[in-house]
């Protein structure tokens, strides 16, 4: 028999509770530098060797460990990328918890309580994808699981990844970036030669500071813990063979997130608290209990402190120097690294064009001109989402929560009366899917365009073929393949409607400017409504850089100055034009 302090048996289960980097000497020459082994930087990395780029990573630190991992819940969208990249399966295959714990997002008085509200997103026989704007459904998988696969991927590739270098200088002169890194163990210097530089080194990254970068975004005035505890004892008896794994606690005591990282690691929150004070374990293991809802014997594993605040660098790239995830911005918790992806999959595509020779300056100019405006939208609506729920848990407790042991039917009403309360603003496929770029250089609006766009919300997402927009996915074939699946690594033509006058322009003046572009014929009468006209650019970001009804007379110079503006190279500059918006005023569009 085991023993009373034993955690329940799973059958094959798969801890990744550790990841260790390797530890091979850093290259002295590549063509880009990744600076951090997170998630964001090592899925950079995996990005960029897709497009058959010369990457290498470095990072201080030589693991990571589960109990001081970030983010677990990965959008639709990141998992969109994950199946790009060949690896959801990979990912799907690598879990902490048993995959039947995730019943959804649960609202509880405590995990052995009573249900307030929430959302229960699967059952046995429904599919979770419940048309809710893509072909994919969120993944929850802890940051170590991540960098597990994004590891073993780069091994196969012979990407280099060196971990136990610290990053302790920075240089750039007109045409390279040389970062000067220590061996943690040995002191031993080191430098390391790049065309450009991606700093994905975290909220207080060192690349950011050294290229001058700044930030924009007002401070925290409190200061909130993740923090981790593992149960001691079986706690099987309370809450069954199968607690639910992700859930949000409200009660009297205890408000926050509730996760399972592993059968007996569960991850809590804290505060808020003064930005000098840090609670104790005893009241930290006492908050555990609360959450819990009942005696259970837990130690404190880590603690870690968090900000409910928006800070944003001023600037994406400087010169050769971009940023992506947190080093570019921190926000309030919620999906942050779902942001990083996104600016992993806007910046891959544009520095391996860049590195062609195939794209002018506008190209990279433009990463920042998308990837910031989209993350203040996000960092705005997480801000005003935590300070909205903070206001229902006070409004709350003011009229009291009841005990777990009150079964009166009072304490019943009352719980269906925070349920309402807790529902909150419901969901958000706005933050999900609506990940517009309305402001570039490098997109081909339509005339009218921005002022027929409705405003972005977090609440709404309606699928558009519109330029700058993510463009609409679908399935292919019967078999369950997409369009997604369909679109590689280079720019797409697709051809929606019976009209082929645009396809020779557009390969002629491809071939002229040795760009790769692929064309897929698509006639399909539900994917012409999608995208609204007969052509549409996609690029591999999964954006549409332009869609029309055919370009002036199949002109091969009119499809030219399409691909220079949609590579950065022409001038963005127009007397005629928004700042920072180009609309090819007529070309190929339905209002010429």
């Amino acid at each position: 028999m085991p023993a009373a302090s034993d955690p329940p048996a799973t059958t094959g289960r798969r801890a990744v509770e550790l990841v260790r980097f390797p530890t091979h000497e850093p290259p002295e020459i590549v063509d880009v530098l990744v600076v951090g082994a997170g998630p964001a930087g090592l899925g950079t990395a995996v990005e960029l060797e897709r497009h058959a780029v010369s990457v290498a990573v470095v990072d201080g630190a030589t693991q990571a460990s589960l109990v001081r991992a970030g983010a677990m819940g990965h959008s639709a969208r990141v998992v969109e990328l994950f199946r790009r990249w060949g690896l959801l399966q990979r990912i799907r295959d690598e879990w902490t918890i048993p995959p039947e714990w995730d019943r959804g997002h649960l609202v509880l008085t405590s995990l052995a309580g009573h249900e307030l509200a929430g959302t229960r997103h699967r059952s046995f026989t429904s599919d979770p994808r419940g048309g809710r704007g893509g072909t994919e459904t969120g993944i929850r998988r802890p940051q170590t699981v991540l960098q597990k696969v994004f590891l073993e991927r780069l091994a196969e590739r012979r990407v280099a990844v060196a971990g136990g270098w610290r990053a302790i200088g920075l240089a750039e002169d007109a045409d390279r970036v040389v970062l000067t890194v220590e061996h943690t163990e040995t002191g031993r210097i080191r430098r390391i030669h790049s065309r450009y530089l991606v700093g994905a080194d975290g909220g207080r990254s060192f690349v950011r500071r050294a290229a001058g970068i700044e930030r924009d975004g007002a401070y925290a005035t409190e200061r909130h813990f993740r923090f981790v505890v593992r149960t001691r004892s079986d706690t099987s008896a309370v809450l069954g063979p199968q607690p639910s794994g992700t859930n949000v606690i409200v009660n009297q005591t205890y408000a926050g997130f509730l996760a399972a990282l592993d059968e007996t690691h569960w991850r809590a929150y804290a505060g808020p608290y003064a930005l000098g004070e840090q609670p104790t374990e005893e009241e930290l293991r006492a908050l555990g209990r609360s959450a819990f809802g009942f005696d259970v014997d837990l130690d404190v594993i880590s603690a870690t402190p968090y900000f409910k605040s928006t800070r944003i660098a001023q600037t994406f790239r400087r010169g050769r120097v971009l940023l992506v995830g947190d080093a570019a911005h921190v926000r309030t918790p919620g999906g942050n690294l779902g942001e990083g992806f996104g600016d992993i999959a806007n910046l891959g595509w544009k520095l391996a064009a860049t590195l062609r020779g195939d794209a002018g300056e506008a190209l990279l100019d433009s990463y920042d001109a998308e990837r910031r405006p989209h993350n203040w939208r996000v960092a705005d609506h997480a801000l005003q989402r935590a300070e909205s729920a903070e206001h229902a848990v006070r409004r709350i407790r003011a009229g009291g929560v009841p005990t777990d042991d009150d079964t009166s039917e009072a304490a019943d009403a009352r719980r269906v009366e925070i349920g309402r309360l807790l529902d909150g603003e419901g969901p958000t496929p706005g933050v999900t899917f609506d990940e517009r770029y309305d402001a570039s250089p490098v997109v081909a609006y339509e005339p009218g365009q921005h002022q027929a766009d409705p405003p972005w919300s977090p609440f709404v997402y309606s699928p558009t073929g519109a330029p700058g927009h993510r463009a609409p996915n679908g399935y292919l074939d019967p078999y369950g393949g997409t369009l997604y699946d369909r679109l590689g690594s280079s720019l797409t033509l697709l051809v929606l409607g019976q009209d082929q006058a645009a396809v020779a322009p557009f390969l002629a003046a491809a071939r002229e400017r040795r760009i790769g572009l692929e064309v897929i014929h698509l006639a399909d009468a539900d994917a012409r409504a999608a995208y609204g006209r007969d052509y549409a650019l996609v690029r591999p970001d999964l954006h549409v850089a332009w869609r029309g009804d055919g370009i002036v007379a199949g002109s091969e110079s009119e499809a030219g100055a399409l691909l220079d503006l949609v590579y950065g190279r022409v001038s963005t500059a127009a007397d005629d034009l928004a700042p920072g918006r180009r609309e090819l005023a007529g070309v190929g569009s339905a209002d010429r």
